[in-house]
């Protein structure tokens, strides 16, 4: 049986489609490539148990739609697996239809495909009803369930829990995945080579040395309980899993023998207390910290320790991304953020001064912030730069996902503008708000804007060591004005 793993090109006016590895959407104009990690386990887990994989990542591998399906036709994959998220479900159906209807009229093309994604697993039948998708997962962990549809294909034991699927002209489901059913170890090192994975080494924001690469240690993030996060519908909080300190280092080596000089570690927050130390010590000991660096997402208040900082520091990482979110700490309250606005410059000037270089996030378009409130979001920003406690920022316009609870907030309250899904993609409002659309791109534009003061861009300059730098700074600018270009009102 052959089995792809696909991400078909979606070709657009508004830029290349930001999918994989992603909580929220964008379309960019300079197009970022993120490693897709759960793919790539799925893709490794079915290989090493004797499958045929072909790896198709039509979007970072920039192929038009025609030329992808010209080559899908080809290859004749047995099943196609495509992750989905909101503002593309209603192509991706389109997709799976044509394909569908290709395999019947080619004749010798028996076809299966699963529909995944935060979307899928949010509302699971919505995407059975609306194209002709064979399975769809409801449920996380898309390697284990993946494994599991293989298998049932094959006529080798039944579907895991999480998937649903077609029976004698009815749709049908085996029930709520329990993501405590698998350990993480029990995965294989992902295989790199099938997965193909110099497509995402150099075009990424993140990566300050090049050629980069994306890992997972936990699935997804201990707090996870922030109202906006598509990723909390996947990955509640209350089922946080961590992946063994040898498992993960022995993954970090493989990387370092494959030439890999920076890696983003992309769990929705980096495990903490003693995981975190033994990770660091771990790194330390191995020499790793001499050999690549480490980035990491992070809850602002999640350590208040400066010694700890200290210690990521020395083992090896660099860049540390934060969700600010809002200045407002009623928006932080009603987002379920846990956090104090009294607490975000404190704790970030810790991880600054230890020699890091914090990163944050900040989003525009709360239902219930005026004006004025929204402001202060940009103002703080404009501070943390102006101080030197912060190094780069991301803006975004809020999206209320399906499967949130933003989303059935704004269900309850009536505050959707529309219910359009090829519109939830940070273009428009999609929430009522006190900003208009023009304005809150107007915003964000300002957020991204908000470092260019003479004291920032002196002390940054005063930071070049070499080349690379020089090329870092250069690729960050090209980056910069994309967003811009992707806000414009």
């Amino acid at each position: 049986m052959k089995i792809s793993i696909s991400f078909p090109p979606i070709q657009s006016d508004k830029g290349v489609p930001l999918l994989t590895q992603n909580r929220q959407f964008q379309w960019f104009k300079n197009p970022t490539f993120i490693y897709p990690v759960i793919p790539a386990y799925a893709a490794t887990l079915l290989k090493a148990n004797g499958y045929e994989v072909f790896w198709d990542d039509g979007i970072a591998e920039q192929l038009d739609y025609s030329d992808w399906l010209k080559r899908i036709i080809q290859e004749k994959p047995n099943l196609i697996a495509i992750e989905t998220k909101t503002p593309v479900i209603k192509r991706h159906w389109q997709i799976i239809d044509e394909l569908k209807l290709l395999s019947s009229q080619i004749g010798d093309w028996p076809l299966k495909i699963i529909l995944m994604g935060d979307h899928v697993t949010a509302l699971p039948l919505e995407s059975m009803q609306n194209c002709q998708t064979d399975f769809a997962i409801a449920g996380g962990d898309f390697d284990f369930i993946l494994l599991s549809i293989a298998g049932f294909l094959r006529g080798k034991g039944k579907l895991a829990n999480g998937v649903w699927f077609r029976e004698n002209n009815t749709i049908a489901n085996t029930g709520l995945y329990k993501l405590n059913s698998h350990s993480l170890d029990e995965l294989p090192m992902i295989d790199r080579e099938l997965t193909k994975w110099r497509l995402y080494a150099c075009k990424n924001g993140n990566f300050k040395q090049t050629p980069g690469a994306y890992v997972m240690n936990a699935r997804d993030c201990w707090w996870g309980r922030c109202t906006f996060c598509s990723w909390t519908t996947m990955f509640p909080g209350q089922s946080y899993r961590v992946r063994s300190v040898n498992n993960t280092l022995d993954e970090i080596g493989a990387l370092i023998e494959l030439g890999i000089k920076e890696i983003m570690e992309d769990s929705g927050t980096l495990p903490i207390g003693q995981w975190l130390e033994e990770f660091c010590h771990g790194l330390i000991e191995r020499g790793y910290n001499q050999k690549v660096k480490i980035d990491c997402n992070m809850r602002i208040n999640a350590i208040k320790n400066p010694e700890l900082w200290q210690l990521m520091k020395k083992a090896g990482f660099r860049l540390i991304l934060f969700g600010l979110e809002s200045a407002n700490q009623k928006t932080l309250n009603r987002i379920n953020k846990n956090l104090k606005v009294e607490e975000i410059i404190s704790c970030l000037k810790m991880c600054k001064q230890a020699g890091l270089e914090p990163h944050i996030t900040a989003m525009i378009g709360y239902p219930w912030e005026t004006r004025k409130e929204a402001l202060n979001t940009l103002n703080l920003a404009k501070y943390l730069f102006k101080k030197g406690i912060v190094d780069t920022l991301q803006a975004t316009i809020i999206i209320p996902y399906p499967g949130t609870e933003l989303y059935k907030y704004c269900q309850k309250n009536h505050l959707l503008n529309f219910t359009d899904y090829d519109r939830f993609d940070q273009r428009e409002q999609v929430m009522e708000s006190e900003l208009t659309t023009q304005e809150a791109k107007k915003m964000a534009q300002n957020l991204y804007t908000s470092f260019f003061s003479a004291r920032f861009m002196i002390n940054k300059i005063s930071q070049i060591r070499s080349l690379e730098d020089i090329k870092f700074f250069w690729r960050a600018g090209k980056k910069l004005f994309g967003h811009l270009t992707d806000f414009n009102p």
